[in-house]
C-alpha cells in the first residue's frame, strides 16, 4: 500500500544544489525564478499565476526564499523546502511586490550577476512592472537551458509519480470507452468518466493524494472535439458533439499526481471499421512501433522522428503527418522533442510521449499516445491500455 506520493524536502534541496552546480561556472550570486513549473520543481510550492508576482530566490550559498503576496502567506507557510518566506500586501500597492523582491535580493546577497528564467515577472493578467534587471541593477543571465536539462532526467520519485498518474489515467480511459455510444454527447461521457475515475482514485489514495495542478484536480479523459471528421484536427476544441456510428475518435487521458502527468491517447471507432479506417489505423500503429524501437540511450531525438518520417514517405503518407512527440513531467509538453531538428541525445531517465499520428481530412485522425520511460537498454512503456483495433472498436 502506498504511504507517500510526493517529492521529499530532501529531493527539493538536492535539486537546488544541482542547479547551483550547473550554473557554478557563470559566477552567479544566485538565481531568481518566476515560472510556476520551475518554482514548483525547486520549492514544491504550486500557485495559480495572476497579476501578483511570485518569485523563488536561491542564493549562491543555497539559501532558499519565496516572495509572495499576502493572500498566499498561509499557503506557503510551513514549507520545509524554504529557508525564508517574504511577502507584500497587494499588487499594485505600497510597499509592493517589487520592493519586497528587491529587499529580499539585497538581504540574501543576490546582486551583481543573477541567473533567471526570464527578466522579471511576466506581463500576465494585467501585471505591469519593471524587469528584474531594472529592479536589481544586476546583469541578468538566462539559465532556462540548464533548468530544462536538469528536469529532463527524472528521479525514481518522479517516475513513481508518473506511474501513479498512468494508473488513474488508465481507469478514466476505461470508463470513457465504456460510456461512449451513439446518441450521447462527448461532454456527458467525458464528465462521467472523469468524475467516476477521480472518485475511485480518492477512495484509494485520498489521504496522500495531492494534484498540485492549476488545471485539474483529478483524473480526466475526453475527446477535446476530435470526433468524426474533426478527429483530423490535432488541436480541435470540445464542441459537445453527439457520437454517431462510423465516427473515428481520438482520446486523451491524464491525472496530475503531485504535479506530475502522464499521457494516454487512443484512436477508437464506433461500429465496424471501414476498410480505409482499418488501413490507416494499421499504419498509425506501425509508425508508433517504429518510434518505440528507435528510442534508446545514445540515439538522438531526431533519429526517432526521422525513422517515423521514413515510414510515412515509404507508404506515401507524408501528407498526413502533423507533429512530433515530446518529453513530459510537470508540464504536459517538455523538451526535448522527438523532432527531426532536435538533436538531443536520449538518456536513461527521460520520459516521452510517443504519438505519431496520421490525419486525413476525408477520413479522420488516427493517433495513439503512450508514455514511455527510457531505460539502460531501451524503453519501458508505462501506459498499458490496449492498442489493437478490435479492442478499440465500440459496438454501435
Amino acid at each position: 500500500m502506498l504511504t507517500s506520493i510526493a517529492i521529499t524536502p530532501d529531493e527539493h534541496r538536492a535539486r537546488c544544489q544541482a542547479l547551483l552546480e550547473h550554473v557554478g561556472g557563470q559566477r552567479l550570486s544566485g538565481v531568481v525564478l518566476f515560472d510556476p513549473h520551475f518554482v514548483l520543481y525547486y520549492s514544491g510550492f504550486v500557485f495559480a499565476p495572476t497579476e501578483r508576482p511570485i518569485a523563488f530566490v536561491l542564493s549562491a550559498e543555497g539559501e532558499r526564499a519565496l516572495v509572495v503576496p499576502h493572500l498566499e502567506v498561509e499557503h506557503a507557510q510551513g514549507k520545509k523546502t524554504l529557508d525564508r518566506l517574504e511577502h507584500y500586501l497587494e499588487h499594485p500597492g505600497e510597499p509592493g511586490a517589487e520592493t519586497a523582491i528587491s529587499a529580499t535580493l539585497r538581504s540574501m546577497g543576490v546582486q551583481g550577476k543573477i541567473g533567471t528564467d526570464q527578466d522579471g515577472y511576466p506581463w500576465i493578467l494585467g501585471y505591469r512592472g519593471p524587469t528584474l534587471s531594472e529592479l536589481s541593477g544586476a546583469a541578468v543571465v538566462r539559465v532556462v537551458e540548464q533548468i530544462d536539462e536538469q528536469m529532463t532526467i527524472k528521479s525514481d520519485a518522479e517516475v513513481a509519480l508518473i506511474r501513479e498518474s498512468v494508473r488513474w489515467s488508465n481507469l478514466a480511459h476505461t470508463l470513457l470507452q465504456r460510456y461512449t455510444r451513439p446518441g450521447v454527447t462527448e461532454t456527458e461521457v467525458s464528465m462521467r468518466a472523469s468524475d467516476e475515475a477521480t472518485v475511485a482514485m480518492l477512495d484509494a489514495i485520498e489521504p496522500i493524494y495531492r494534484a498540485q495542478s492549476v488545471f485539474s484536480t483529478g483524473a480526466h479523459a475526453g475527446y477535446r472535439g476530435q470526433i468524426g471528421r474533426n478527429s483530423a484536427i490535432p488541436y480541435a476544441l470540445a464542441g459537445n458533439k453527439v457520437f454517431q456510428r462510423g465516427d473515428v475518435l481520438v482520446t486523451g487521458a491524464t491525472a496530475p499526481v503531485s504535479g506530475y502527468l502522464s499521457e494516454l491517447g487512443r484512436t477508437m471507432v464506433i461500429g465496424e471499421p471501414s476498410v480505409d479506417q482499418a488501413r490507416v489505423f494499421g499504419h498509425m500503429k506501425a509508425a508508433q512501433e517504429i518510434a518505440f524501437d528507435a528510442i534508446r540511450p545514445t540515439a538522438l531525438c531526431s533519429d526517432v522522428d526521422k525513422a517515423v518520417r521514413r515510414y510515412f514517405a515509404h507508404h506515401d503518407l507524408f501528407s498526413h503527418w502533423r507533429h512530433h512527440g515530446h518529453a513530459i513531467g510537470l508540464r504536459r509538453h517538455e523538451g526535448p522533442f522527438l523532432d527531426s531538428h532536435d538533436h538531443t541525445e536520449i538518456r536513461p531517465g527521460m520520459v516521452f510521449t510517443v504519438e505519431p499520428g496520421l490525419y486525413a481530412p476525408d477520413l479522420g485522425g488516427f493517433r495513439h499516445s503512450d508514455t514511455v520511460l527510457v531505460t539502460d537498454d531501451g524503453i519501458e512503456i508505462l501506459t498499458y491500455y490496449p492498442r489493437d483495433l478490435a479492442s478499440l472498436t465500440i459496438a454501435a
